[in-house]
């Protein structure tokens, strides 16, 4: 079996590594191309989108949110061409492409001896994330958590892919203990925590209104952050252009209402008014408000 699982490895890498090769302006016509039919062929999770949508912007109008709708299949196709695109792209495009303000409040939590939970939603091209690296001064280990893929093949490919930039990709399970071994062996790491709200399969106890609707939110990164004495740092994304990002870091002020988790709250905030400036760039293709407050 691993052998067949090695053998489809390498022949998908080659086939994806063809398709990196493209310039990103011959990528865009075959990911607009697939948008429409993912999104009227195949209408791929097309009900939960216009669902969530609806949830979210019950005041926006029904053409309002079908345009958001378009658009948002549009920066999916988009999303997956440009995490193709890692296998090839060059230091000077990502550069380029990728404009980053504040990286300083990084480096300035590193130089005092602290290490980083870098919270971010699924918004904009996460993908291109770890090339957050190359604008950092200081010295510390990138490191990315991630949910494991349950194809094998797929997710070593997607490891290949995440690690274009040098930056290590921490099975969810292994978090805690793979940031311990880190610290205990001398070294300070900036932890990039993707987490939008509905912990999936998580018995749901923490709620906040996020987008006018009364949800669950994920409590790890700072579970982990306060054990570590981490600072808490928030990556703002903005989609200024196709394949143009603007990368901003903001530091995360917990707010001062006497209730748990101060630091994942204020984060919730900030992803929240990122979505509101620009809602069709978030992952609306999840079911993210099938959980009930005090139902559990």
């Amino acid at each position: 079996m691993k052998k067949i699982e090695s053998i489809k490895y390498h022949l998908l890498v080659s086939a994806v590594t063809l398709f990196a090769r493209l310039p990103l302006r011959c990528l865009y016509p075959v990911s607009s191309f697939a948008a429409w039919v993912l999104r009227d062929v195949v209408r791929y999770r097309r009900k939960i989108v216009d669902d969530n949508l609806r949830l979210a912007f019950p005041d926006a109008g029904s053409e309002q949110r079908k345009k958001w709708a378009i658009r948002f299949y549009g920066y999916l196709c988009d999303t997956f061409a440009e995490a193709a695109k890692l296998l090839s792209i060059s230091d000077k495009e990502i550069d380029r492409r990728l404009k980053v303000s504040n990286a300083e409040i990084v480096d300035n939590a590193i130089s005092e001896g602290h290490s980083v939970i870098l919270f971010l939603g699924h918004y904009g091209n996460w993908e291109w994330v770890p090339a957050i690296t190359r604008h950092f001064k200081s010295k510390a280990a990138m490191v990315q958590i991630y949910h494991p893929l349950n194809d094998k093949v797929m997710d070593r490919l997607m490891l290949k892919i995440r690690s274009r930039f040098g930056s290590e990709s921490i099975p969810m399970a292994s978090t805690y203990r793979r940031l311990v071994e880190l610290e205990r062996d001398g070294g300070l790491f900036v932890a990039g925590f993707i987490s939008d709200q509905r912990p999936k399969g998580h018995h749901a106890d923490n709620w906040m209104e996020f987008l006018g609707i009364e949800t669950d939110y994920i409590t790890g990164g700072e579970i982990i952050g306060d054990r570590l004495k981490c600072r808490y740092v928030y990556l703002d994304v903005e989609v200024t252009g196709r394949g143009e990002y603007h990368l901003e870091f903001k530091e995360i002020k917990p707010l001062d209402d006497g209730e748990s988790f101060p630091y994942t709250r204020a984060y919730m905030r900030l992803l929240e008014a990122t979505i509101r400036r620009d809602p069709p760039y978030w992952l609306w293709s999840h079911k993210r408000f099938i959980h009930k407050a005090h139902q559990e």
